[in-house]
Formats: C-alpha cells, sequence, structure tokens
C-alpha cells in the first residue's frame, strides 16, 4: 500500500489521467445502454406514456410473472427477433431482465436500431417484486 502511495506521488499526472479515464469509460458504459428508471418511475412512464416493456428473460422465467403487457424477447435472441418492435419505436421502451445485467446490453442493441427513448429498469423484476409491483403468471 506504501507503495501504491509513493507511486501516486511520483507520477501524479499518470495517476490522475488513469482516474479520469475510468470515470470516462464508467460513465460511457451507463449511458450505452439508456437510462435507468426506478420501478415507480416506470409506472409513471406507463401511464403518462403508453411506455413499451421488454422483459429479456427467459420463456419460464416470464411465465413464472411479469410485468402487465410486458413483450417477451429473451436478451440472446432481440438482434434478430428486432422487427417484432419496429412498431413501437415512437413509444418509451424500457428493457427489463431479472436483476438488470442484460438490459444495458439490450438497450445497446436497440439504440443501434434506431430507438430513441429506451430506458432501463433499475434492479431489474426482482426490484419490481421487492417493492410487492403487480406481476401476471403465464404467457
Amino acid at each position: 500500500m506504501e507503495q501504491l502511495f509513493e507511486f501516486i506521488g511520483n507520477h501524479y499526472i499518470l495517476s490522475g489521467l488513469f482516474v479520469v479515464l475510468l470515470g470516462l469509460f464508467v460513465r460511457n458504459e451507463v449511458q450505452r445502454g439508456g437510462r435507468a428508471v426506478s420501478a415507480q418511475q416506470l409506472v409513471d412512464l406507463i401511464n403518462r406514456e403508453g411506455a413499451v416493456v421488454l422483459d429479456v428473460r427467459d420463456k419460464n422465467e416470464f411465465g413464472e410473472g411479469h410485468i402487465v403487457d410486458a413483450l417477451n424477447i429473451p436478451h440472446a435472441a432481440v438482434a434478430s427477433r428486432i422487427g417484432e418492435l419496429e412498431r413501437h419505436k415512437v413509444k418509451p421502451v424500457v428493457v427489463a431482465c431479472k436483476m438488470g445485467q442484460h438490459s444495458s446490453a439490450v438497450g445497446t442493441i436497440l439504440r443501434k436500431a434506431g430507438f430513441e427513448n429506451v430506458s432501463r429498469l433499475r434492479g431489474g423484476i426482482a426490484e419490481w417484486r421487492n417493492q410487492n409491483l403487480p406481476v401476471v403468471r403465464g404467457s
């Protein structure tokens, strides 16, 4: 640990540049998939703007419980099934997955396909359920 502080003291420009680049990298990764919205913000988006929820979990997990009127396209198939979402291009699209890991990558795919208003559900369906919000069982 002592050597780390000595290195930083001797190479403060290099260390500062590293911190700046790391911050820019993190910011870029967060923004690529769209902004994160909370469960309550998602409810507001659905009620006020007619947002579409894209659930990217597999079919079995989707059947165990999902947000009302959510579309199910597994994250591995989003790129090949993007045509199914074309009619929703003008609406806000919120990507939801199990815990929030896959939604950023899917958001990036959607943005590259021309979807401008893409968000991701912070914490995924797990957070939705933790807040005791309603889910629909079955497909």
